[in-house]
């Protein structure tokens, strides 16, 4: 269960810092350690992956932190849509013309990917990226208003075709393409775990961008987790003391450009090809990092009223919404008539 005392405050980070506010670096950074804590670093799936971890010694705290880095830089190499030689980069450009059999563990996310779609009515759908491959954040372009709808209906996560005889995939919409972006990296901090479990490492955090999960807990007490305030990074906006949680954040402040007025980001409304506008941050706990990485871009796109009710008509899940007005909304799992 949810450890209950939330406090409500803009404060600085107490202990880890669980947002995307991390940077990446050129390469791994020498662990340091106190006591027996042992910090690694390393830039991996676009962003910078963190893996901190108790160990009774350096030898094996060195040891499985690298089988957790070689894990995660397995996944991208598997699921990115930049490498050329990934597995889903090969989907997009064969699947819309022949049936395509791929790995039993990209099919079985993808599945999982389509479960999401239907439990949030499309709020997430992997097949936005039939439009949003047009976007390029970092030099500030974006499709016309014309590309955008000739490309629509390419947007339906009901365009993949599963066959879970022979694993294969195909599209049948010519113009689909698929990005597992917004829940590939909570597959490989679950994965990464199991790993750190594994070599019987009993208390840790493995953190990639906006996705992060707890195993057990710091120095016999809870880690304080702080969500970024999605209007200042040097602020947080709320800080929770977890154990053996997930927390992922969707946020509008990470992949963005401002042009005449308006914020274009990387989480896409589904039905419109353009960026979501009712939420400037959604951060989703849960226990498995899959789940909470899929429902926090979902609610994003659902907005406050449709994605409260979704979150609190689901078992072991909770959330915190920060809308367009910078009004925060949390779940009822996290209401408490102590908070201030």
């Amino acid at each position: 269960m949810f450890t209950r005392c939330i406090n409500f405050l803009v404060i600085s980070l107490l202990s880890a810092v669980l947002s995307t506010q991390l940077l990446a670096g050129n390469k791994s950074t020498p662990p340091s350690s106190k006591g027996n804590w042992f910090s690694y670093q390393q830039p991996i799936m676009g962003t910078r992956t963190v893996v901190e971890l108790f160990s009774e010694n350096k030898q094996q705290a060195d040891l499985c932190s690298q089988r957790a880095f070689a894990e995660l830089k397995r996944i991208d190499q598997l699921m990115s849509p930049y490498i050329e030689s990934s597995e889903l980069y090969k989907i997009n450009q064969q699947a819309a013309f022949k049936a395509l059999t791929i790995s039993p563990e990209l099919f079985k996310l993808i599945q999982h990917s389509i479960e999401f779609s239907e439990l949030t009515e499309g709020a997430f759908d992997i097949t936005f990226a039939s439009v949003g491959y047009l976007y390029n954040y970092r030099e500030k372009k974006m499709p016309s208003d014309k590309q955008i709808n000739a490309r629509l209906d390419a947007i339906n996560y009901r365009n993949i075709q599963l066959n879970s005889d022979d694993y294969s995939i195909y599209f049948s919409n010519k113009n689909t393409r698929i990005d597992l972006g917004g829940i590939a990296k909570g597959h490989a901090v679950d994965n990464a775990i199991k790993i750190l479990q594994e070599c019987k490492i009993e208390n840790a955090l493995i953190s990639a961008g906006g996705d992060s999960r707890i195993l057990g807990d710091k120095n016999g007490r809870p880690w304080m987790v702080g969500v970024q305030h999605p209007r200042d990074k040097e602020k947080m906006v709320v800080s929770m003391p977890l154990k053996n949680e997930a927390i992922s954040t969707s946020g509008d402040y990470e992949r963005f450009f401002v042009a005449e007025g308006i914020r274009h980001h990387h989480i896409m409304m589904p039905s419109t090809g353009k960026s979501a506008n009712q939420s400037w941050s959604v951060s989703v706990l849960g226990k498995e990092s899959v789940t909470t990485d899929a429902l926090s871009t979902a609610m994003f796109v659902m907005g406050t009223q449709k994605g409260m009710a979704l979150i609190n008509s689901l078992e072991n899940t909770e959330a915190i919404i920060i809308n367009d007005h910078g009004k925060m909304f949390y779940s009822h799992g996290l209401a408490s008539p102590n908070l201030h």
